[in-house]
């Protein structure tokens, strides 16, 4: 087994971000540019649900109602009606009228503009007071939004893939893990290098590092990780001496930057 296995999480996290940048392509171009207010609808929207079919619900709200304002004050049958291609839409509807009540009692307006000119801590912790809004949507509201503020979200692709690479100690959930993954990212680093960090695990997590049968034998990060060096024993040893017994070169592993993409 590879010695980079046992590095101290604050490293190997800066040594997946490099491997998996190069394989990805970073810096990963921002997929909305939504004010923060539409960011956190379409965000509660995407709970348990693909992108694709949240995108539509999104879109099919948006084309309904002028504002936000029509659709918290809308019939909550009419707005189930709607979202019903997303998972359970008959908790979502209300959620979403809730929310936006919510800001509304608070605010006195519905908009989160102002959350620009908060730290991101005190941001993050004004979201999460309103019932339904947890870590990852207060990241992702602060992060995708076009306030592009600092903050890491952790969906369940990066969360799986930080459990395997030792990111995380096995029994964390996703939760709590947006506290420790965010410590492990160097302080200096802005808003796009952080969101790059989200995107690329998500994406390893899509596209390699599968919920069953992940792909280890094309992994970039293999040697970096318990879990795929447990599922293929001494992959370097093997891969020398395959390469010696046949003459032929050792090659990295397949560049996966070409099978980007979300959902």
């Amino acid at each position: 087994m590879s010695d980079d296995v046992a590095l101290p999480p604050a490293e190997k996290a800066l040594r997946l971000h490099e491997r998996l940048c190069a394989a990805y392509d970073c810096p990963i171009g921002y997929f909305h540019d939504l004010d923060p207010l539409s960011e956190l609808l379409s965000s509660l929207l995407s709970h348990r649900t693909r992108n694709a079919d949240s995108g539509r619900a999104f879109k099919a709200l948006r084309g309904h109602y002028p504002d936000w304002t029509a659709l918290r004050d809308a019939p909550t049958e009419e707005v189930e009606g709607l979202i019903r291609g997303v998972t359970w839409p008959e908790q979502k509807a209300p959620r979403l009228q809730a929310v936006l009540r919510a800001i509304t009692e608070r605010r006195g307006a519905l908009e989160l503009d102002f959350l620009a000119d908060l730290p991101v801590p005190e941001a993050r912790a004004w979201l999460e007071e309103i019932p339904g809004v947890g870590p990852k949507t207060s990241a992702a509201v602060l992060a995708f939004s076009r306030l592009r503020r600092r903050a890491l979200p952790v969906d369940s692709h990066h969360h799986r893939v930080a459990l395997r690479t030792g990111l995380l100690a096995r029994g964390i959930d996703v939760g709590p893990s947006h506290r420790i993954l965010e410590a492990l990212l160097p302080a200096d680093w802005d808003a796009q290098a952080v969101y790059d960090h989200h995107e690329i695990l998500m994406l390893h997590g899509q596209r390699c590092c599968f919920d069953r049968n992940p792909a280890c034998q094309r992994c970039p990060v293999l040697d970096l990780c318990p879990t795929g060096q447990g599922l293929i024993p001494d992959p370097a040893g093997a891969s020398a001496r395959d390469a010696k017994r046949t003459g032929t070169p050792r090659r990295g592993p397949t560049p996966l930057h070409a099978e980007r993409g979300r959902g």
